[in-house]
Protein backbone atom coordinates (compact mmCIF):
# COMPACT_ATOMS: atom_id res chain seq x y z
CA UNK A 1 0.00 0.00 0.00
CA UNK A 2 2.73 2.64 0.88
CA UNK A 3 4.55 1.54 -2.52
CA UNK A 4 1.35 2.49 -4.44
CA UNK A 5 0.70 5.77 -2.39
CA UNK A 6 3.86 6.70 -3.42
CA UNK A 7 3.66 5.44 -7.15
CA UNK A 8 0.11 7.49 -7.37
CA UNK A 9 1.68 10.60 -5.50
CA UNK A 10 4.31 10.57 -7.94
CA UNK A 11 1.98 10.27 -10.45
CA UNK A 12 -0.22 13.31 -9.26
CA UNK A 13 3.05 15.37 -9.12
CA UNK A 14 3.91 14.55 -12.88
CA UNK A 15 0.38 15.64 -14.09
CA UNK A 16 0.19 18.64 -12.48
CA UNK A 17 3.88 19.57 -13.93
CA UNK A 18 2.51 18.40 -17.48
CA UNK A 19 -0.35 20.40 -17.24
CA UNK A 20 1.33 23.66 -15.44
CA UNK A 21 3.34 23.99 -18.34
CA UNK A 22 1.37 22.78 -21.12
CA UNK A 23 -1.02 26.05 -19.80
CA UNK A 24 2.06 28.42 -19.41
CA UNK A 25 3.00 27.30 -23.11
CA UNK A 26 -0.85 28.47 -24.22
CA UNK A 27 0.08 31.67 -22.56
CA UNK A 28 2.89 32.25 -24.12
CA UNK A 29 1.97 31.47 -27.69
CA UNK A 30 -0.98 33.66 -27.21
CA UNK A 31 1.21 36.41 -25.52
CA UNK A 32 3.94 36.76 -28.25
CA UNK A 33 1.25 35.82 -31.75
CA UNK A 34 -1.93 37.60 -30.34
CA UNK A 35 -2.16 40.46 -32.95
CA UNK A 36 -2.52 44.00 -31.91
CA UNK A 37 -6.01 44.45 -30.76
CA UNK A 38 -5.40 48.31 -32.35
CA UNK A 39 -4.00 46.99 -35.00
CA UNK A 40 -6.75 48.84 -37.41
CA UNK A 41 -6.11 52.04 -36.07
CA UNK A 42 -4.37 54.14 -38.63
CA UNK A 43 -4.92 57.30 -37.14
CA UNK A 44 -3.02 56.13 -34.57
CA UNK A 45 -0.69 55.08 -37.31
CA UNK A 46 -0.18 57.76 -38.85
CA UNK A 47 0.17 60.33 -35.16
CA UNK A 48 3.04 57.65 -34.24
CA UNK A 49 4.94 58.30 -37.99
CA UNK A 50 4.41 61.95 -37.31
CA UNK A 51 5.96 62.41 -33.96
CA UNK A 52 8.81 60.43 -34.55
CA UNK A 53 9.76 62.14 -38.15
CA UNK A 54 7.77 65.18 -38.61
CA UNK A 55 8.90 65.92 -41.81
CA UNK A 56 6.58 63.16 -42.93
CA UNK A 57 3.37 64.59 -42.45
CA UNK A 58 3.95 67.23 -45.29
CA UNK A 59 5.46 64.65 -47.83
CA UNK A 60 2.48 62.25 -46.87
CA UNK A 61 -0.39 64.64 -47.52
CA UNK A 62 1.11 65.99 -50.65
CA UNK A 63 1.66 62.17 -51.90
CA UNK A 64 -2.03 61.70 -50.92
CA UNK A 65 -3.24 65.01 -52.58
CA UNK A 66 -1.65 64.04 -55.87
CA UNK A 67 -2.79 60.07 -55.83
CA UNK A 68 1.10 59.01 -55.51
CA UNK A 69 0.46 57.73 -52.63
CA UNK A 70 -2.13 54.48 -52.75
CA UNK A 71 -3.70 51.41 -51.23
CA UNK A 72 -4.04 48.57 -52.69
CA UNK A 73 -5.19 44.80 -51.46
CA UNK A 74 -4.57 41.62 -53.25
CA UNK A 75 -5.85 37.89 -51.96
CA UNK A 76 -3.19 35.68 -51.12
CA UNK A 77 -2.70 31.66 -52.09
CA UNK A 78 -4.15 31.37 -48.76
CA UNK A 79 -7.94 33.35 -49.48
CA UNK A 80 -6.74 35.84 -47.17
CA UNK A 81 -7.22 39.52 -48.83
CA UNK A 82 -3.92 41.74 -47.51
CA UNK A 83 -2.73 45.49 -47.37
CA UNK A 84 -0.16 47.27 -48.75
CA UNK A 85 0.76 51.16 -49.59
CA UNK A 86 2.34 51.57 -52.63
CA UNK A 87 3.80 54.96 -54.61
CA UNK A 88 4.92 54.92 -58.08
CA UNK A 89 8.46 57.13 -59.00
CA UNK A 90 8.64 57.94 -62.74
CA UNK A 91 12.45 58.23 -62.84
CA UNK A 92 12.58 54.88 -61.28
CA UNK A 93 12.73 52.86 -64.64
CA UNK A 94 11.67 49.93 -63.01
CA UNK A 95 13.88 50.31 -59.72
CA UNK A 96 11.28 49.13 -56.52
CA UNK A 97 12.08 48.92 -52.76
CA UNK A 98 9.47 46.38 -50.76
CA UNK A 99 10.19 47.74 -47.51
CA UNK A 100 8.76 44.94 -44.89
CA UNK A 101 7.53 46.36 -41.18
CA UNK A 102 8.24 44.87 -37.88
CA UNK A 103 6.56 43.05 -34.79
CA UNK A 104 2.82 44.41 -34.51
CA UNK A 105 3.90 47.71 -36.62
CA UNK A 106 2.29 48.31 -39.86
CA UNK A 107 2.90 49.74 -43.63
CA UNK A 108 1.80 53.47 -42.46
CA UNK A 109 4.35 53.38 -39.43
CA UNK A 110 7.58 52.24 -41.92
CA UNK A 111 6.55 55.34 -44.71
CA UNK A 112 9.72 57.22 -43.41
CA UNK A 113 11.45 54.42 -45.28
CA UNK A 114 9.35 54.77 -48.48
CA UNK A 115 10.16 57.99 -48.05
CA UNK A 116 13.94 57.52 -48.74
CA UNK A 117 13.87 55.33 -51.11
CA UNK A 118 10.92 57.23 -53.17
CA UNK A 119 11.52 60.61 -52.41
CA UNK A 120 15.90 60.51 -51.68
CA UNK A 121 16.98 57.24 -53.87
CA UNK A 122 14.58 57.55 -56.79
CA UNK A 123 12.28 54.09 -56.40
CA UNK A 124 8.69 53.15 -56.74
CA UNK A 125 8.32 51.90 -53.24
CA UNK A 126 5.47 49.35 -52.08
CA UNK A 127 5.09 48.75 -47.76
CA UNK A 128 2.97 45.76 -47.60
CA UNK A 129 1.28 44.68 -44.06
CA UNK A 130 1.93 41.49 -43.34
CA UNK A 131 -0.69 38.70 -42.45
CA UNK A 132 -2.34 39.84 -38.76
CA UNK A 133 -1.15 43.03 -39.40
CA UNK A 134 -2.22 46.83 -40.10
CA UNK A 135 -5.30 46.32 -42.04
CA UNK A 136 -4.32 42.83 -43.96
CA UNK A 137 -6.19 39.54 -42.68
CA UNK A 138 -5.17 37.16 -40.20
CA UNK A 139 -5.50 36.14 -36.57
CA UNK A 140 -1.76 35.22 -35.26
CA UNK A 141 1.63 36.64 -36.09
CA UNK A 142 4.00 34.45 -38.11
CA UNK A 143 6.68 36.06 -37.09
CA UNK A 144 8.16 36.26 -40.45
CA UNK A 145 8.39 32.23 -41.20
CA UNK A 146 4.81 31.86 -43.44
CA UNK A 147 5.55 35.37 -44.28
CA UNK A 148 8.21 34.61 -46.57
CA UNK A 149 5.77 33.60 -48.85
CA UNK A 150 3.47 36.57 -48.56
CA UNK A 151 6.32 38.88 -49.81
CA UNK A 152 7.61 36.90 -52.21
CA UNK A 153 3.67 37.35 -53.52
CA UNK A 154 4.03 40.95 -52.69
CA UNK A 155 7.59 41.43 -54.68
CA UNK A 156 5.98 39.66 -58.00
CA UNK A 157 2.94 42.45 -57.29
CA UNK A 158 5.20 45.41 -57.17
CA UNK A 159 6.93 43.90 -60.31
CA UNK A 160 3.88 43.99 -62.18
CA UNK A 161 2.72 47.27 -61.00
CA UNK A 162 6.07 49.35 -61.74
CA UNK A 163 7.26 47.40 -64.91
CA UNK A 164 9.27 49.44 -67.45
CA UNK A 165 9.05 48.04 -70.80
CA UNK A 166 12.70 50.18 -71.56
CA UNK A 167 14.67 48.59 -68.04
CA UNK A 168 14.82 45.29 -66.21
CA UNK A 169 13.12 45.55 -63.31
CA UNK A 170 15.61 45.32 -60.09
CA UNK A 171 13.69 44.86 -56.53
CA UNK A 172 15.38 44.91 -53.30
CA UNK A 173 13.94 43.68 -50.11
CA UNK A 174 14.04 45.74 -46.96
CA UNK A 175 13.29 44.76 -43.79
CA UNK A 176 13.07 46.16 -40.18
CA UNK A 177 13.22 43.82 -36.78
CA UNK A 178 10.69 41.32 -37.43
CA UNK A 179 10.54 42.43 -40.93
CA UNK A 180 14.61 41.96 -41.40
CA UNK A 181 14.27 38.13 -40.01
CA UNK A 182 11.03 38.06 -43.29
CA UNK A 183 13.27 39.40 -45.82
CA UNK A 184 16.20 36.69 -44.55
CA UNK A 185 13.66 33.69 -44.49
CA UNK A 186 12.87 34.90 -48.45
CA UNK A 187 16.58 35.33 -49.23
CA UNK A 188 16.79 31.56 -49.02
CA UNK A 189 14.19 31.24 -51.47
CA UNK A 190 13.86 30.21 -54.85
CA UNK A 191 13.30 34.05 -56.66
CA UNK A 192 13.13 35.53 -59.58
CA UNK A 193 15.62 37.05 -61.28
CA UNK A 194 14.22 40.48 -60.63
CA UNK A 195 14.65 40.15 -57.06
CA UNK A 196 18.42 41.81 -56.66
CA UNK A 197 19.21 41.81 -53.32
CA UNK A 198 18.31 42.49 -49.30
CA UNK A 199 18.96 44.93 -46.59
CA UNK A 200 18.38 42.99 -43.16
CA UNK A 201 18.13 45.65 -40.29
CA UNK A 202 18.42 43.82 -37.05
CA UNK A 203 16.60 40.54 -37.61
CA UNK A 204 17.15 37.99 -35.10
CA UNK A 205 19.02 34.52 -36.14
CA UNK A 206 15.22 32.06 -35.30
CA UNK A 207 12.62 32.40 -33.74
CA UNK A 208 13.72 29.98 -31.13
CA UNK A 209 16.99 32.26 -29.83
CA UNK A 210 14.77 35.22 -30.00
CA UNK A 211 11.87 33.91 -27.56
CA UNK A 212 15.09 32.10 -25.56
CA UNK A 213 16.13 36.13 -25.25
CA UNK A 214 12.70 37.42 -23.87
CA UNK A 215 11.74 34.51 -21.64
CA UNK A 216 15.01 35.72 -19.77
CA UNK A 217 14.65 39.14 -20.05
CA UNK A 218 11.02 39.54 -19.27
CA UNK A 219 10.24 36.93 -17.05
CA UNK A 220 13.12 35.95 -15.68
CA UNK A 221 12.66 32.29 -16.99
CA UNK A 222 15.70 29.47 -19.09
CA UNK A 223 14.52 28.21 -22.10
CA UNK A 224 13.96 24.55 -20.53
CA UNK A 225 10.81 23.08 -20.44
CA UNK A 226 8.49 25.92 -21.69
CA UNK A 227 10.29 26.99 -24.96
CA UNK A 228 10.08 23.17 -26.34
CA UNK A 229 6.54 22.72 -25.06
CA UNK A 230 5.48 25.93 -26.62
CA UNK A 231 7.18 25.32 -29.69
CA UNK A 232 5.66 22.40 -30.07
CA UNK A 233 2.17 23.70 -29.72
CA UNK A 234 2.89 26.22 -32.51
CA UNK A 235 3.36 23.14 -34.39
CA UNK A 236 0.25 21.20 -33.48
CA UNK A 237 -2.12 24.94 -33.99
CA UNK A 238 -0.27 27.01 -36.64
CA UNK A 239 1.89 24.02 -38.56
CA UNK A 240 5.73 25.31 -37.70
CA UNK A 241 8.25 25.20 -34.98
CA UNK A 242 10.23 28.30 -33.78
CA UNK A 243 13.70 26.18 -35.02
CA UNK A 244 12.29 25.92 -38.25
CA UNK A 245 11.74 29.55 -38.39
CA UNK A 246 15.22 30.09 -38.71
CA UNK A 247 16.80 33.37 -41.07
CA UNK A 248 19.83 31.69 -40.20
CA UNK A 249 19.20 29.00 -41.85
CA UNK A 250 17.88 30.70 -44.57
CA UNK A 251 20.26 32.93 -45.31
CA UNK A 252 23.06 30.28 -45.82
CA UNK A 253 21.12 29.53 -48.72
CA UNK A 254 21.24 33.25 -50.13
CA UNK A 255 23.53 34.10 -52.94
CA UNK A 256 22.43 37.52 -53.85
CA UNK A 257 23.87 40.57 -52.11
CA UNK A 258 22.81 41.85 -48.55
CA UNK A 259 23.52 44.42 -46.30
CA UNK A 260 23.32 43.81 -42.60
CA UNK A 261 22.45 46.56 -40.19
CA UNK A 262 22.59 46.31 -36.16
CA UNK A 263 22.57 48.54 -33.54
CA UNK A 264 25.29 48.47 -31.27
CA UNK A 265 23.49 48.28 -27.95
CA UNK A 266 20.28 46.63 -29.04
CA UNK A 267 18.96 44.23 -26.44
CA UNK A 268 15.66 43.46 -28.02
CA UNK A 269 17.15 41.62 -30.63
CA UNK A 270 21.08 41.46 -28.99
CA UNK A 271 23.54 42.48 -31.35
CA UNK A 272 25.57 39.47 -31.14
CA UNK A 273 22.94 37.86 -33.53
CA UNK A 274 23.99 39.94 -36.52
CA UNK A 275 27.27 38.08 -36.38
CA UNK A 276 26.27 34.16 -37.04
CA UNK A 277 24.19 35.96 -39.97
CA UNK A 278 26.82 37.68 -41.29
CA UNK A 279 28.79 34.71 -41.15
CA UNK A 280 26.46 32.43 -42.32
CA UNK A 281 26.10 34.41 -45.87
CA UNK A 282 27.90 33.38 -48.99
CA UNK A 283 28.58 35.71 -51.46
CA UNK A 284 28.28 39.83 -51.75
CA UNK A 285 27.72 41.12 -48.14
CA UNK A 286 28.50 44.01 -46.33
CA UNK A 287 27.64 45.01 -42.29
CA UNK A 288 27.03 47.81 -40.74
CA UNK A 289 27.34 48.56 -37.39
CA UNK A 290 25.45 51.29 -36.08
CA UNK A 291 27.21 53.09 -32.29
CA UNK A 292 24.92 53.41 -29.36
CA UNK A 293 22.47 52.72 -31.12
CA UNK A 294 19.54 50.21 -29.77
CA UNK A 295 17.00 48.10 -31.71
CA UNK A 296 15.60 48.98 -34.59
CA UNK A 297 16.57 52.62 -34.27
CA UNK A 298 19.63 52.92 -36.55
CA UNK A 299 17.70 55.05 -39.62
CA UNK A 300 16.73 56.96 -36.51
CA UNK A 301 19.67 57.65 -35.15
CA UNK A 302 21.61 58.15 -38.15
CA UNK A 303 18.98 59.35 -40.82
CA UNK A 304 21.87 60.92 -43.48
CA UNK A 305 24.14 57.75 -43.60
CA UNK A 306 21.80 55.13 -43.45
CA UNK A 307 20.73 56.60 -46.74
CA UNK A 308 23.85 56.71 -48.13
CA UNK A 309 24.72 53.12 -47.34
CA UNK A 310 21.68 51.91 -48.77
CA UNK A 311 22.30 54.09 -51.67
CA UNK A 312 25.95 52.87 -52.50
CA UNK A 313 25.05 49.11 -51.63
CA UNK A 314 22.16 49.51 -54.09
CA UNK A 315 24.78 51.31 -56.82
Amino acid sequence: MKKKRIIYSVLAVVIVLVTAITWSGLYMLSYSLTPDPNRHDMDSAYATLYSNYPYMQEWTDSMRRCGALRDTFVTMPSGERHHALYARNDSAHGRTAVVVHGYKDCAVKFLFLGHMYHHCLGYNVLIPDLHAHGLSDGEEIQMGWKDRKDVIKWTEVAEQTFRDSTRESQIVVHGVSMGAATTMCVSGEELPRYVTCFVEDCGYTSVWDEFSVQLKEQFGLPSFPLLPVTSMLCRLKYGWSFGQASPLKQVAKCRRPMLFIHGETDTFVPSWMVFPLYTAKHGYKEMWITRGTEHASSFYDYPDEYRDRIMTFLR
